[in-house]
């Protein structure tokens, strides 16, 4: 097809999620994407674009790895899709023993049997993933005597996904407030990166934990980063002590791992950072290379053991495509790419380099604020607007015309490349961002 008529076709027909469509259709020329390659988009009329963005946190090895392609066309070929009711199948089992081989802990020979994440629930993505956990925490508590911990602590900006549940424990008021009605209460407590800093924030979580401790069911944080609120970064000494904090009062932690597992903020999970395990976490995106739909929620042998008994314990939860063999055999692989690759080596040697260029640009261009960067997350703000602001948006317009392709959240400017991409290409990346930001803010 001509690229003009796919773009006809589609302003016709689809609805694009986080887009005005009004605007859409009347403004915008979208990218056309035919190929993808590495760290690069190709348009249907010849453009090569950097994606900046790993097409929103999911390809952290790059476009179409070849090991992924493989694994997919070897696992198509045996065996597609089959239900994991009641039965199983080998890349299903093998994958689950391997999370629970690297899940948070697993290095730690004195954790407690109950405290391991050994325990693996399939799902489809990572909006499913963190409801999981949310029913996981609610039913645990119903049916093993406290069945009045109904209520969830989150954070403010907080982001856990677009079904009810993980709408519920969001915390971006955009996201939210015209589902209000059909939301499940929660307490909101402010973001560690606010004023007043990761002590005030955890001074409020230790109040409530401690005055309501027979209402909460449980914690639920991204740890250390928190990507749709603005690439909001704060200090793993709050996941620290809100682990402690949940201890004392014996109710659940929830990692929401989806953006931050698997080596984006320098270590393979972010709760890594602060040295906790959790008793839940939920990962997704770079689960499966940006390859396939296919998110996890890791549990520890105590939440599991309060579905064991009687039928009517169970988790009467499921989607049709959970654990799929497809799936399953990309996120095995995964794994084998990040150990052969040493990925997180990678992150490790890059990761300097994003940081210091951040710096420069805030340091350097006028009207830059915030520059923060944790593993291979960079950001910068150009004002405070909000998630509405149009800002970053001229950005993305000026790194367009260079090759890269930004997706910015408002007025944050941010890149969230594939953690394997290659020196010359991260080099091309932060000098276009440079120059991007330069244009826009400097000119």
């Amino acid at each position: 097809m001509k690229r003009a008529d796919i773009v006809g076709l589609d302003k016709a027909h689809v609805w694009h999620p986080y887009t005005a469509m009004e605007a859409y259709i009347a403004e915008t020329d979208p990218l056309v994407v035919v190929r993808s390659e590495g760290a690069y988009l190709y348009d249907a009329d010849g453009t090569r674009y950097l994606d900046a963005n790993g097409s929103w946190w999911v390809s952290t090895l790059g476009h179409r790895h070849p090991r992924l392609m493989r694994a997919l066309a070897e696992q198509a070929a045996a065996l597609p899709h089959v239900s994991l009711a009641g039965i199983t199948h080998e890349p299903a089992a093998l994958l689950a023993s391997e999370l629970a081989a690297i899940a948070p802990g697993s290095d730690r020979p004195g954790l407690p049997s109950s405290e391991r994440l050994s325990r693996v629930f399939y799902s489809d993505n990572g909006s499913t993933a963190v409801e999981v956990a949310i029913k996981m925490a609610a039913q645990y508590w119903a049916q093993n005597g406290q069945p009045r911990r109904t209520r969830f602590i989150t954070l403010s900006g907080a982001f856990h996904g677009e079904t009810m549940g993980a709408t519920s424990v969001g915390g971006v008021p955009l996201f939210r407030e015209v589902f209000g009605p059909l939301l499940f209460d929660v307490v909101h407590v402010p973001s560690p990166a606010e004023e007043g800093g990761w002590a005030r924030a955890f001074e409020q979580v230790q109040s409530t934990l401690r005055t309501r401790p027979e209402e909460i069911a449980g914690v639920i944080l991204e740890p250390v980063l928190q990507g749709a609120a603005g690439m909001v970064m704060y200090s793993p000494d709050f996941v620290r002590a809100v682990r402690e904090a949940t201890r004392e009062v014996d109710t659940f932690l929830i990692a929401d791992e989806v953006f931050t597992g698997l080596g984006r903020t320098g270590a393979r999970f972010a709760v890594d950072l602060a040295g906790v395990v959790p008793d839940m976490l939920c990962l997704a995106k770079a689960l499966s290379g940006g390859v396939l739909p296919f998110g996890a929620t890791l549990a520890s042998e105590r939440v599991f053991s309060g579905f064991l008994g009687a039928s009517n314990r169970a988790l009467y939860y499921g989607h049709s495509y959970c654990g799929n063999p497809l799936g399953a055999a990309i996120a095995r692989e995964v794994l084998a790419v990040y150990r052969d690759e040493d990925v997180m080596g990678q992150v490790a040697r890059k990761a300097p380099r994003v940081k210091a260029a951040f710096e420069r640009m805030a340091a350097s261009i006028p009207g830059l604020v915030r520059p923060r960067a944790v593993g291979m997350v960079g950001a910068v703000d150009l004002g405070g607007g909000g998630y509405l602001a149009r800002g970053g948006w001229r950005v993305y317009e000026a790194a367009r015309r260079r090759g890269l392709y930004l997706r910015p959240i408002g007025d944050t400017v941010y890149i969230a490349p594939a953690l394997t991409i290659s020196d010359e290409a991260l080099e091309e990346l932060l000098s276009g961002v440079e120059a991007s930001l330069q244009e826009v803010a400097g000119g």
